[in-house]
């Protein structure tokens, strides 16, 4: 409460047990069973309840559907466009919270995925240009290092999210994935510094993935796809450049242009025979090369 809302007097008595007998109640919903332990502190008597999982009230269903129901009527405008998928999020969860029947509708998650904790205090440092302290841990390292950064951006990719910032030690960009944080401080006393000359909104328009470096300059990729997966490649293109060079006789080439990287040899990896690179040369044998030192796994070796 102090780091939130700004408290410095302290917090009475009175105002603790007035916010316990509320969250016992049904007042707002939470109906959430309070028991005091040893006459020492206060818990939960079932230890899976939590106030994030309770059921929304009627009250709280009309003022989403009427949320919902203003914003799909704007969802035709430019400006709030993207809002689609949250607008469809949103109706298909007033359906299960109204008992209407269950989930029409899957949206991709993991639900054991770790650092979304984070998400909403690392957006609002980067909304209020706040340095931070940050105890990092990446996959090569075997302990936790600790650093001051300057996020800039955050980035989601298939499922995971990750923070764009430099730390105050180098002068690079570096890419965390936030499932590798360990511990996060804002200092408030730490001069935050921007970083001139990139517009992070477009950062990655020139990219498959979230690999990249500042200096990095896109490449046209030119790929040769089998009859086969034409019409998925045709209908699900694999990047906002894609183009098209030659579509006939069954035969299809497309041309991408992005920065090489991990994430588009993982992509084009993915569908195996069904895609070949024609250039940049450096791709193609990079491509073969993983082709082949795949193939060597599976070589038996005769008895």
């Amino acid at each position: 409460m102090y780091e939130y809302e700004g408290i410095r007097g302290g917090v009475s008595k009175r105002t603790i047990q007035l916010d316990l007998q509320t969250m016992r109640s049904d007042k707002l919903g939470y109906n959430a069973p309070i028991v005091v332990r040893d006459r020492k502190y206060y818990t939960y008597e079932d230890s899976k309840f939590s106030i994030t999982q309770s059921k929304l009230t009627p009250a709280d269903l009309d003022k989403m559907n009427e949320a919902v129901s203003i914003l799909k009527q704007l969802s035709g405008f430019s400006q709030v466009g993207e809002l689609g998928e949250v607008i469809t999020r949103l109706e298909n969860d007033l359906r299960r919270n109204r008992n209407e029947g269950p989930s029409i509708i899957q949206f991709e998650s993991n639900p054991l995925l770790k650092g979304l904790d984070w998400l909403d205090r690392l957006y609002r440092a980067i909304v209020a240009r706040q340095a931070l302290l940050i105890d990092y841990q990446s996959f090569k390292a075997r302990q936790a290092k600790q650093a001051v950064y300057f996020p800039y951006l955050l980035k989601e990719y298939r499922n995971r999210w990750f923070l764009i910032a430099r730390s105050k030690r180098q002068p690079q960009l570096m890419t965390l994935a936030l499932d590798r944080i360990e511990a996060v401080q804002e200092l408030p006393n730490e001069p935050y510094q921007v970083h001139p000359g990139i517009a992070f909104d477009r950062y990655f328009d020139d990219v498959i993935g979230v690999t990249k470096s500042e200096n990095a300059l896109r490449s046209k990729v030119i790929l040769e796809v089998n009859r086969e997966t034409r019409p998925y490649i045709l209908t699900k293109p694999l990047h906002a450049s894609q183009t098209v060079l030659k579509d006939a006789n069954g035969q299809l080439i497309i041309q991408i242009e992005v920065v090489l990287n991990f994430e588009l040899e993982r992509e084009i990896l993915g569908f195996c025979e069904q895609v070949k690179v024609l250039a940049p040369k450096q791709l193609v044998k990079r491509i073969s090369d993983r082709l082949g030192w795949a193939r060597e796994k599976y070589e038996v070796t005769p008895a």
